[in-house]
C-alpha cells in the first residue's frame, strides 16, 4: 500500500509514492510544518451534518451517533488526526472488510491539503471525521449500525430476572433445536426468534416482580431493578445463543445408536450425559483462550452476529423518526411488518405448494431424463438452474444479507466450479462414479446398493476376510469432491492465514504468555480500539479460569470413553485434539473476518484411521473432539464477541454461559432420546417429516471410508487422489499469498479458502440450487444497496434479514406441530411434481450395473 504526500517547501510540489511506515517517519520528522494543511476549529454543527450527509462512506451517521462524533471531532487535533489515520492505514491495509471508499479517502488525506485537491473546509472536516471514526467509533459501517460508541456501566445486565428468563428459554429452545437439526431443510430457533420471545418475557417480569431485594448466600439481589434493559436483553441472548443450540454430540449419538448406522446398545442416558458435558465444556474452555486473536482485534468483525445486535437495538433502544432515502418507517415497525408477512407466506412453499421450495422446474420438462436431472436437479443433481426456490429457508442458506459480499461471491464462484468438476468426473466415470447417483453422501458397495457395515465388522472392528468377500466402499462424485476440498482446506487455511496474519497472531501469542505469567495484567491493555478501551472498566475473566474448565471437560470425557465399551484409546483422542487445536486460530480468524466456519472434524477421521485402524466406533468418537475444537469453540467465541460489542461485563457473561451450557446438556439428551424413540423411520431419506439426518449420513460415510476401511486402503487403493489434496492446499495458499504481495493487495478480495469451500459444497444432498438465489440477494443488498444507499442499508438491512428468518422459524415450527408431526397429507400436483421424476427419486445412476453383477475394481485388487 502507498500514501501520497506533498511537501510545501518546494517551488514545484513533489508528490511521492511511499510506504505507510515511511510516511510515519516523515510526519514525525517534519512535525507537520512542511505539510500544507491548516485545520481550524470545528464549530458549525449544521455544516458538519451537511458534510456527513454528502459523504459516501459514513453518511449512515445521520441516523445515530452524529452528536457524539461531532463532539469528538472538536477535540481532534491536527497531529493526532494524522497519527490516527496513518496507523489505521497501516493496520487495515489488507483488511478485506475495510470500506474501499474510506481507505481511498484516508490515503488522499494523508497526502496533505493541496495534494488532495479539496477546499480547505472540506479537507478539514474530512480529516477530523475519518480520524474520529477510527479512534472513537468504528471504521466499519456494519459495526456502527449495531454498536454504540458509548457505554453506561450502571445499566443492569446480570440480574435475577435475566437468569430466570434465560434458563427458561434455553431449556425450551435447546429441546426444539435439537429435534429440528436432523431435518432438511432444518428449522432453528435462532437469535432472532429468541430475542422476540425474550423481549416480552422481560417486559412481563418488569411488571409482575416486586421491587424488593432478597439475600442469596449473603449477597443482596434486586428482583426488579426497573425497566427491562438493553444489557439484560443482550445477556439473555448470549445465554440462549450458547445453550439453545443443538449439541453437536447428538449427531454422533444418532450414528452410534440407530441400527442403520452402528447400532450400539451401550449408548444410553449416562454415556450421553458424560460425553455431552465433556464436549460442550471442552469447546467453552478453548473459546476463552482465543479472545486475543478473534475478539479484541477490530479486524475481527464477526459479520454473522451483527443482526442479533441490530434486532436488540430495534426492540429496546429509542429511535428518532428520520427520512432515509424516502423511508421514514421505524426499524421496529419495519421488523414486525416483514416478520408477519413472512410468517404467513412461508405456509405456501413449506406446505401448500412445496414445489416452490424445491423449484426444480427444469426437470419437469422431461421427468425421466437422467441427464437433465443430473445437471439441473435440486436433489440428486448438480443444481445448474437460475431460479431454484421461493423459500427463504433455502435462499438464506448462505446468509446472503449477513456475510460480506466478497465472501458470498468467492464461494458462489467456487460452487459453479465445483459443479463443472462433478460433471466432468461423472461423465468420464472417474473412479466408477457413474454407477452411483452424482451427488449423495451415501456409500455404496460394488453391486450399487447402500454399503452394509454389518457385513464387514465384528465387535465394531473390521474383519478383513468378510471385507474381501463383500466389497470396497464407493462414493459419489459429489462426495469425492467434497472430501478432496475438505482436506485441501485444512492445509490451505493454516498456511494462508499464517502468512497473511502472522504479525497479529504472534503479538497475541506473546500477550497470552505474558498474561499467564502476570495474572494481574489485563488483556485490554494491549488494544487501543474504542470498544476494548470501554471494556477495560470491567474485571476481566483470567485465562486460567478457562484452562481449568478445559482440563475438567477433558477428564469427564476420558471417564466416559473408558467406563463404557467404546474401544477408544485415550491417547488417540489427545493426539487428535492437539492436531485440531493447531488449526483452530487460523480457522477462527477466517470465521471472524468472512463469516465462513472451517470445520476440521474430518481431520480427526483421517488421523484416527491411522491410529486406530479398522475401528469405526473409535474413529467416530475421536472425531468428536476434533469437531469441538473448531465448531463448538467458534460458536462460544462468537457469543463472547457479541457480549464485547454490547459491553456486557465479561465475568457475568462467563457465568451465564456456564449455566446455559449445563441446562443444554440435559435438555438435548432428553430431546434426542425422544426423537429416537418417538419418530418413525428416523434418518431414512424418505422420512415423512424430512428427518433425513444429512450430517449423520455424511459422517457415517466418512467413518466407513477412513475409519473402518482405513486411510491406507482409501488413499492408496481406492482414491489415491485424496492424499494429494493436502499438498495442493499448501501450494495454492503460498501461490495466492505471493500473488497478493506481488500485485500490492490488488487481489485481496480473492480468498482461496472461500473459493475452495464453495467447490466442496456437494456430497451431502446440497448443491448449487441451495446457494444461487442467495447470491442474487447478496449482490443486491450487500453490494448495490450498501454502496449506493449506505444510510438505508445501515438502518434496515440487518432488521430485514432478522425479520425474514424469524418469520420462517415461527411459521415452520407451527407447520410442523400442527400439520407434519402427525402428517396431514396435502396431495396435488404442486406438492408432488418436484419429486415425481428422477431428481426426486434420488437413486438413479448414469450407468447400469454390468452383466457380471458388479462394478469397480476387479477381485483381489482392493484387498
Amino acid at each position: 500500500m502507498s500514501i501520497y504526500y506533498e511537501k510545501s517547501n518546494d517551488a514545484t510540489p513533489d508528490i511521492g509514492r511511499i510506504s505507510v511506515r515511511e510516511s510515519i517517519s516523515i510526519i514525525e520528522s517534519e512535525k507537520k510544518d512542511n505539510i500544507r494543511v491548516a485545520v481550524s476549529s470545528v464549530d458549525d454543527k449544521e455544516r458538519i451534518l451537511e458534510h456527513i450527509a454528502q459523504s459516501g462512506d459514513c453518511n449512515d451517521l445521520l441516523d445515530e451517533d452524529a452528536d457524539f462524533v461531532i463532539e469528538k471531532m472538536k477535540t481532534m487535533g491536527v497531529e493526532e488526526a494524522y497519527e490516527v489515520l496513518t496507523e489505521a492505514a497501516e493496520y487495515h491495509s489488507d483488511d478485506i472488510n475495510f470500506p474501499v471508499r474510506a481507505m481511498r479517502k484516508i490515503k488522499l488525506l494523508l497526502g496533505g491539503e493541496e495534494a488532495s485537491g479539496m477546499e480547505h473546509e472540506t479537507f478539514e472536516l474530512d480529516l477530523r471525521l475519518q480520524a474520529t471514526l477510527m479512534k472513537y467509533h468504528s471504521p466499519y459501517p456494519e459495526v456502527r449500525a449495531v454498536c454504540k460508541p458509548v457505554d453506561d456501566t450502571s445499566i443492569p445486565a446480570e440480574t435475577f430476572r435475566a437468569y430466570i428468563i434465560g434458563c427458561f428459554w434455553v431449556a425450551c429452545a435447546s429441546f426444539i433445536n435439537q429435534m429440528f437439526t436432523l431435518r432438511q431443510p432444518s428449522l432453528y430457533l435462532n437469535s432472532t426468534v429468541l430475542q422476540i420471545l425474550v423481549y416480552p418475557s422481560g417486559r412481563l417480569f418488569q411488571r409482575i416482580l416486586p421491587r424488593t431485594t432478597i439475600s442469596i448466600f449473603g449477597k443482596r439481589i434486586n428482583l426488579n431493578p426497573g425497566p427491562w434493559s438493553f444489557k439484560e436483553q443482550m445477556f439473555v441472548t448470549v445465554m440462549t445463543n450458547v445453550g439453545a443450540g443443538s449439541s453437536n454430540f447428538m449427531n454422533y449419538v444418532v450414528a452410534l445408536k440407530l441400527p442403520m448406522f452402528f447400532g450400539l446398545d451401550f449408548v444410553g442416558f449416562g454415556f450421553m450425559i458424560l460425553m455431552t458435558m465433556s464436549t460442550q465444556f471442552f469447546g467453552f474452555g478453548i473459546a476463552g483462550l482465543l479472545r486475543r486473536w478473534v475478539i479484541y482485534p477490530s479486524k475481527a468483525v464477526w459479520p454473522t452476529i451483527l443482526p442479533t445486535l441490530q434486532l436488540n437495538k430495534t426492540l429496546l433502544l429509542p429511535e428518532e423518526k428520520k427520512n432515509i432515502h424516502g423511508w421514514t418507517i421505524t426499524k421496529y415497525k419495519f421488523f414486525f411488518i416483514t416478520f408477519t408477512s413472512m410468517f404467513f407466506y412461508f405456509f405456501i412453499p413449506d406446505y401448500l405448494f412445496t414445489a416452490l421450495s424445491t423449484f426444480n422446474w427444469m426437470t419437469w420438462i422431461a421427468p425421466k431424463n437422467k441427464t437433465l436431472a443430473f445437471i439441473t436437479g435440486s436433489k440428486i443433481g448438480v443444481g445448474f438452474n437460475p431460479l431454484t426456490s421461493f423459500d427463504w429457508s433455502i435462499i438464506s442458506y448462505s446468509s446472503p444479507l449477513i456475510v460480506p459480499f466478497f465472501s458470498t461471491a468467492n464461494r458462489i464462484f467456487g460452487t459453479f466450479l465445483g459443479g463443472l468438476i462433478i460433471i466432468g468426473m461423472y461423465w468420464s466415470n472417474y473412479k466408477f462414479t457413474a454407477f452411483m447417483p452424482p451427488n449423495t453422501s451415501n456409500v455404496y458397495d460394488r453391486t450399487g446398493k447402500v454399503y452394509s457395515l454389518s457385513k464387514v465388522i465384528v465387535n465394531g472392528v473390521l474383519d478383513e476376510n468378510l471385507y474381501r468377500k463383500y466389497s470396497p466402499p464407493y462414493i459419489s462424485a459429489g462426495n469425492l469432491l467434497n472430501l478432496g476440498t475438505v482436506y485441501a482446506t485444512y492445509t490451505m487455511s493454516f498456511t494462508y492465514v499464517l502468512l497473511n496474519e502472522w504479525k497479529m497472531i504472534n503479538e497475541a501469542l506473546k500477550g497470552f504468555i505474558k498474561n499467564l505469567k502476570d495474572r494481574k495484567m489485563s488483556n485490554y491493555d494491549r488494544y487501543k480500539d474504542p470498544i476494548s478501551v470501554m471494556m477495560s472498566k470491567y474485571p476481566e475473566v483470567p485465562d486460567w479460569w478457562f484452562l481449568i474448565i478445559f482440563v475438567l471437560a477433558l477428564a469427564v470425557g476420558i471417564i466416559g470413553l473408558t467406563v463404557y465399551p467404546t474401544t477408544t484409546p485415550v491417547w488417540a483422542v489427545i493426539v487428535i485434539m492437539l492436531a485440531s487445536m493447531a488449526l483452530l486460530i487460523p480457522c477462527a480468524i477466517i470465521y471472524a473476518v468472512t463469516g465462513y466456519m472451517v470445520s476440521v472434524s474430518t481431520l480427526g477421521v483421517v488421523l484416527a484411521g491411522y491410529m486406530v485402524p479398522g475401528n469405526g466406533v473409535a474413529n467416530l468418537l475421536c472425531r468428536v473432539y476434533g469437531y469441538n475444537v473448531d465448531e463448538q469453540a467458534e460458536s462460544f467465541i462468537g457469543d463472547q464477541k457479541l457480549a464485547h460489542y454490547a459491553k456486557l461485563p465479561p465475568r457475568a457473561v462467563f457465568r451465564g454461559q456456564i449455566v446455559a451450557t449445563m441446562i443444554q446438556v440435559f435438555t438435548t439428551t432428553g430431546a434426542i432420546t425422544f426423537l429416537i424413540n418417538g419418530i418413525p423411520d428416523l434418518c431414512s431419506f424418505t422420512q415423512a417429516s424430512r428427518f433425513v439426518c444429512s450430517f449423520p449420513h455424511q459422517m457415517y460415510s466418512e467413518t466407513l471410508l477412513l475409519g473402518v476401511v482405513g486411510p491406507n486402503r482409501t488413499f492408496n487403493v481406492l482414491y489415491p487422489v485424496l492424499k494429494y489434496a493436502f499438498l495442493i492446499g499448501v501450494i495454492a495458499s503460498v501461490a495466492m499469498w505471493a500473488m497478493r504481495r506481488y500485485f500490492n493487495n490488488a487481489l485481496k478480495f480473492v480468498h482461496p479458502v472461500l473459493i475452495l469451500s464453495g467447490i466442496g459444497r456437494y456430497g451431502s444432498n446440497y448443491n448449487l440450487s441451495y446457494y444461487i438465489e442467495g447470491f442474487y440477494f447478496a449482490f443486491f443488498f450487500m453490494f448495490f444497496v450498501r454502496r449506493r444507499y449506505l444510510a438505508w442499508w445501515t438502518k434496515y438491512n440487518f432488521v430485514l434479514t432478522s425479520a425474514l428468518s424469524g418469520g420462517v422459524a415461527f411459521s415452520g415450527i407451527l407447520i410442523f406441530l400442527a400439520l407434519q408431526y402427525r402428517p396431514k397429507k396435502l396431495i396435488w400436483w404442486g406438492t408432488t411434481v418436484s419429486s415425481a421424476g428422477v431428481d426426486g427419486q434420488m437413486v438413479a445412476a448414469l450407468k447400469s450395473i454390468p452383466a457380471e453383477g458388479y462394478f469397480g475394481l476387479p477381485d483381489g485388487a482392493w484387498q
